[in-house]
């Protein structure tokens, strides 16, 4: 991957577009560090598994995608959420387990969910969204709709037998699905080294025959371009793809982690790569931002969060009926 100081090369791209891709890097971030001490002061129910650091992936993979394509999240998806359009709103709404959330208060922290807008329940299972994201490609390569499925899932899922099952499926189907690996070192604690012998997630994939690409996955202007490449080359019935995206979690697996695996050296060289600050870098270089611009758009982010917060406490709770609605039997 590239170094921690590498330039993200933005000269191609016009300011608007750039200035997008950092606000909802921005706003991914500031959502997970508000739902953080709202979890932590016990306001909120339930638990949580955060994204800090890896904004980038999300970001670079969905500003590729369509509105009509599709994506399958996981246990960690308020980053995959909040870049496929979901709003904040109905996001914490669902986060306070209000009647009003994307998922009706049923799914919480790790269902969230949006159908309108290309997003079915994020899956908790490690891996089990590879297999439901091959049958989705095959149903949009059988009916030709021209769609592209999207499947995010860690590190940790490569040691799942479904995820070698459902990659072989697309595989041999030749379906538009691009897999999207967010390796961002640890399956929970456990060193990504210590599951694989070879040197890369990526070169694993030619058992499959599929090519697969290892990006910087902190550079978001990268992950953009690799996906947007992905995509098309699904939509021309060239897939299925693979893109292991490098990346690295600010925060512990879970809400309660401290992340003493983490090894301080590597935790700082990381932190030293974070992928806002440096497309923020970026930007202020080549006089698309001043630092005064990007702190308001910081504030306001944060302004509009607090606001939403109030929101989702006034919402209504379901109530005793719900529980028989949405029951297949």
């Amino acid at each position: 991957m590239n170094s921690p100081q590498a330039k993200i090369d933005i000269d191609s791209y016009e300011a608007g577009f750039l200035l997008g891709l950092y606000e909802c890097m921005v706003q991914i971030r500031e959502f997970e560090e508000g739902v953080k001490f709202l979890f932590l002061e016990g306001t909120m129910p339930g638990t949580i598994h955060q994204c800090q650091g890896q904004e980038a992936c999300a970001v670079g993979v969905c500003t590729a995608l369509e509105p009509t394509d599709w994506i399958t999240s996981t246990f960690r998806g308020h980053g995959h959420a909040l870049a496929k359009g979901l709003s904040v709103d109905e996001m914490l709404f669902e986060l306070f387990g209000a009647a009003t959330g994307c998922a009706g208060g049923k799914g919480g922290s790790m269902h969230m969910v949006n159908m309108d807008k290309g997003m079915i329940p994020s899956i908790a299972i490690v891996a089990g969204g590879v297999p439901v994201a091959a049958g989705m490609a095959l149903a949009f390569k059988m009916q030709q709709t021209g769609q592209v499925a999207a499947c995010f899932f860690g590190d940790g899922a490569i040691a799942e037998g479904a995820f070698h099952e459902g990659v072989n499926m697309a595989a041999i189907w030749d379906v538009p699905v691009v897999f999207i690996c967010e390796n961002n070192q640890y399956g929970a604690s456990t060193h990504v080294s210590k599951v694989m012998r070879a040197a890369t997630i990526a070169e694993r994939l030619s058992s499959y025959g599929i090519d697969g690409r290892r990006i910087d996955g902190n550079d978001v202007i990268a992950v953009y371009e690799a996906a947007r490449r992905a995509v098309d080359d699904c939509r021309a019935g060239r897939g299925p793809a693979f893109l292991e995206l490098m990346t690295y979690r600010r925060t512990g697996h879970s809400r309660r982690d401290a992340c003493h695996y983490q090894p301080k050296p590597e935790r700082e060289q990381w932190l030293e790569n974070d992928p806002i600050v440096r497309l923020g870098q970026a930007l202020i270089e080549a006089g698309h931002a001043t630092t005064e611009e990007l702190d308001a758009v910081r504030k306001h982010i944060l302004t509009s969060f607090d606001d939403a917060v109030e929101r989702a406490k006034a919402q209504p709770q379901p109530t005793l009926a719900d529980l028989t609605t949405h029951v297949l039997a």
